[in-house]
């Protein structure tokens, strides 16, 4: 185990690689409640937009804490502008994808990724400078 321990402590030190770990955990969170939304009926604009305001509430601490080292409140508001773009860009997105008949369910898993890497990018670029 006293191997095991460096490297995963030299892995944990790449802000990019616990950006994903902590966005995993988001991911989770938000994902879940978009998913719940739409089962309940929700139309996905306003489902897709009540899980990134609870998202932005929940991810701020922890990207900014657990990513960036950073407890500045301050920098909530920029915080909020870069969820708000990706929101839009997002939800362009799931309108696309729904247009040519991609499930909801499938279409918010397939833009994790690219959603959240542009994420990542604004927030070390703009945010936690």
């Amino acid at each position: 185990m006293t191997n095991f321990s460096p490297y995963v402590k030299r892995l944990l030190q790449n802000k990019f690689l616990r950006f994903f770990i902590v966005s995993g955990i988001n991911t989770i969170f938000g994902y879940g409640l978009f998913a719940l939304l739409i089962y309940l009926d929700i139309p996905y604009p306003l489902a897709l937009f009540i899980s990134t305001i609870a998202g932005i509430l929940f991810n701020f601490n922890t990207i900014g804490i657990l990513v960036f080292k950073n407890h500045n409140n301050i920098l909530f508001i920029k915080f909020i502008m870069i969820y708000g773009l990706t929101y839009l860009l997002n939800l362009g997105s799931l309108t696309v994808i729904k247009s040519i008949g991609i499930n909801l369910y499938l279409g918010a898993a397939i833009l994790v990724i690219p959603i959240g890497t542009l994420t990542f990018i604004l927030n070390k670029v703009y945010v936690f400078k």
